[in-house]
């Protein structure tokens, strides 16, 4: 379970805030702060996963306080915390602080439900991608930072379009997940080409991967569609 701080300084806005990633599996509340120094203090006292930012503050930016737990992270060697910026403002040079200051994306007021719970769901997708990641391929690395966006349809060069769309609804009628030999078999390949296009879905994350441990040898990579 994902948790998560929820920061703004406007308290009807961080009540539907705190709704929003409450009705999105895998996410929890654990706190609500309305100021940069009250976020501070919640942060040390609750270690959340992810803290939702808002830039304009009371009392200090949200870009201050995110590099306010930066220093707080280093200097008392806690976890990182994950951070989302969801903000009216949209300053091109905020943007861009936000980002050199370590946000994992920018979210800009107003947006539903939905805008933020996709948002959500790639953070948990990139929380467990790089849980599980291991040794990492460059394709790997350009998905995790931006270079390849999530569910980019273009496929590299050797994978075949129709292959592609039966693989994705093997995935799709087995919410449980696969590995990559299950999905081989139900879709009638073989294992080596059901792995291509299953690592071609986590790299453009619309599978996600978790791995399975058995009693010896390595662990099983096991495939889920997340869309």
């Amino acid at each position: 379970m994902t948790k998560v701080l929820v920061v703004d300084d406007d308290f009807m806005v961080a009540r539907l805030h705190s709704r929003y990633v409450s009705a999105t599996d895998g996410f929890t509340v654990v706190g609500v702060a309305h100021s940069g120094a009250e976020a501070l203090r919640a942060a040390a006292r609750l270690r959340p996963d992810l803290v939702l930012l808002d830039i304009y503050l009371p009392d200090m930016t949200g870009i201050e306080v995110l590099r306010e737990l930066r220093a707080a992270e280093q200097r008392e060697g806690r976890p990182s915390v994950d951070a989302l910026f969801i903000t009216a403002a949209r300053d091109a040079g905020i943007i861009r602080a936000a980002l050199r200051a370590g946000a994992l994306h920018y979210l800009i007021k107003p947006f539903n439900q939905a805008a933020l719970q996709e948002q959500l769901r790639h953070v948990a997708s990139l929380r467990s991608r790089l849980d599980t990641l291991g040794e990492a391929r460059q394709e790997d690395v350009d998905q995790i930072f931006g270079t390849r966006p999530p569910g980019s349809r273009e496929l590299p060069k050797g994978l075949a379009a129709h292959t592609a769309e039966l693989v994705e609804r093997t995935l799709r009628t087995h919410a449980a997940g696969l590995s990559a030999s299950e999905c081989a078999e139900a879709g009638a390949l073989s294992r080596v080409s059901a792995r291509r296009y299953l690592e071609f879905f986590a790299d453009t994350g619309r599978a996600e991967v978790t791995l399975r441990y058995g009693g010896t040898g390595r662990p099983e990579r096991r495939y889920r569609w997340v869309g």
